[in-house]
């Protein structure tokens, strides 16, 4: 029941005054939002004053509802925003409602005019459309605010990509050595997965020299630092030591056992020659000739097309690894050539006098990829090598 204390305005002037000030808060709609709240603050107190002690809990209720975000303090989300004025616009209806339900129990409808009851709806009606205005204003700005931000995305991502590719290219830049061919394979584990692969295939050849630098500490045997397989013959060219055996040359499948000695971690030159005229093959380490020997596969010219292999030992064309027979360490500098090369030749290539790249397989970055966690770094300086001798 509306409150008839001393000093109480009848239930028409409260309600007339209710309706003015709700007439100010239609007005204050258009100031900023800060206004809006105090406008909504005032309307709240002339409206508990009207319920009474039947409106307290109620009036409780709207603070808790409002709270000090409504209006004034907005936040940043506009979904937000939207929400808690929907919310306020429900509450005043309700409270509206409340308040002239109470008037129409209690007050005859003699002392009420109708205009008055009309022109409440009427500023309740004006109080609606101006919060529906500020809604649709702010779901605009929030479509908007969607719209600037995908487009922003969109350009930051653009942005981010070009950067991206960017760095690639310095990456890829950065992991070019110095020189192609200053670079080094390392294969540090003894499995069937790490390997370095030759780009290039071999022709038909007579006659081979094969060239390389090694470093390794693996025992028992170093394992196997190169092979060659083609459809038919998967140890056409092998170079392996393997278990307690001497390092030993394949050709055709074919063995001879070589008297070198590289398994003591130190960098070592090593290199082979083999002519398909009776066989014959000499073996070089660190320039000097250490042994010779004929009747390899003789007559068998070394057939073309095959798969060259760092690292294992084919039992297929370039596959059916054995962990037991790969290579562990590090090599660089693997030339082939298609003659048997000098011995001073290969002095001046072990001491560093020249640099000869094979005129078959040259060691160049661009013609050697590496598979299973195998490497590429750049090598030491091939005095540098001759120091470790």
């Amino acid at each position: 029941p509306v409150p008839m204390q001393g000093g109480a305005l009848p239930p028409e002037e409260e309600l007339k005054a209710t309706v003015l000030q709700l007439r100010e808060t239609v007005l204050q709609q258009k100031e900023t939002i800060g206004s809006q709240r105090e406008a909504i603050r005032e309307l709240t107190g002339k409206l508990s004053r009207c319920e009474g002690t039947d409106g307290k809990s109620a009036a409780g209720a709207w603070k808790n509802e409002v709270g000090k975000d409504t209006m004034g303090d907005l936040p940043r989300d506009p979904a937000q925003v939207i929400d808690q004025l929907s919310r306020t616009m429900q509450t005043l209806k309700d409270r509206l409602e409340s308040l002239e339900h109470q008037l129409r129990a209690n007050v005859s409808y003699a002392a009420l005019p109708s205009d008055l009851r009309e022109m409440l709806q009427r500023r309740l009606g004006d109080l609606e459309r101006q919060l529906l205005s500020k809604v649709a204003e702010l779901e605009d700005e929030k479509s908007l605010l969607h719209n600037e931000t995908s487009a922003h995305r969109q350009k930051t991502e653009t942005a981010l990509n070009a950067l991206l590719e960017r760095v690639s290219e310095l990456e890829k830049g950065n992991s070019a050595f110095k020189s192609p061919d200053e670079f080094k394979v390392s294969l540090p584990l003894r499995t069937n997965y790490l390997y370095g692969k030759i780009k290039k295939t071999l022709p038909e050849l007579y006659a081979f020299t094969v060239c390389l630098w090694l470093r390794s500490s693996a025992s028992p045997g170093i394992g196997t630092p190169f092979s060659y397989a083609v459809p038919g013959q998967a140890n056409e060219i092998v170079l392996i030591e393997w278990g307690n055996n001497p390092i030993e040359l394949l050709i055709n499948d074919k063995v001879a056992q070589l008297p070198l000695f590289i398994s003591d971690g130190k960098w070592h030159h090593i290199c082979i020659t083999w002519t398909t005229r009776d066989g014959m093959w000499e073996a070089f380490q660190d320039g000097e000739k250490l042994g010779t020997g004929e009747n390899l596969a003789p007559w068998h010219p070394i057939k073309p097309g095959g798969v060259l292999i760092l690292g294992q030992e084919q039992d297929t064309v370039g596959g059916r690894f054995d962990a037991t027979q790969a290579f562990v360490g590090e090599m660089s500098q693997f030339n082939i050539w298609d003659r048997v090369l000098k011995a001073e030749d290969i002095m001046n290539i072990a001491n560093c006098s020249i640099n000869m790249p094979g005129n078959i397989i040259p060691w160049v970055d661009n013609n050697v990829d590496v598979f299973g966690g195998a490497t590429k770094w750049p090598v030491e300086t091939c005095e540098e090598r001759l120091l470790d001798l």
